[in-house]
């Protein structure tokens, strides 16, 4: 069995900088699939954050030429936070690592329907 695991937060600059950093991230881990969570609203539909997700999704996928995978990430974040809340996390260390928690529900999501 394979699972999923956080590797670090990144924090975005620009464009350019963004993609160059996720690039060499995918080559140094010898990435084949890019997923990428979309952020769908509760009924379903898509957004104007998931159409700007898609948007550098594909710009990435053009740049580091994987394959692209989206996978809903509705209610990973709240579950992140359940998580860390059982685990008694501080408030400051649930602020730490929410997002890192909740990419690998994405991920490990993507992994197990495989």
């Amino acid at each position: 069995m394979i699972t999923a695991q956080g590797i670090e937060t990144y924090t975005r600059r620009d464009e350019e900088a963004d993609i160059r950093y996720f690039c060499e991230l995918m080559d140094c881990r010898d990435v084949d699939t890019l997923v990428v969570g979309l952020p769908k609203n509760m009924n379903g539909t898509l957004g104007e954050q998931a159409e700007k997700v898609q948007d550098f999704a594909e710009k990435l996928k053009a740049a580091c030429g994987r394959k692209l995978v989206y996978w809903d990430e509705r209610l990973t974040t709240k579950s992140a936070h359940r998580t860390l809340l059982e685990a008694d996390m501080s408030r400051k260390k649930r602020k730490a690592v929410v997002d890192k928690i909740a990419a690998v529900y994405i991920l490990q999501g993507y992994m197990d329907s495989l």
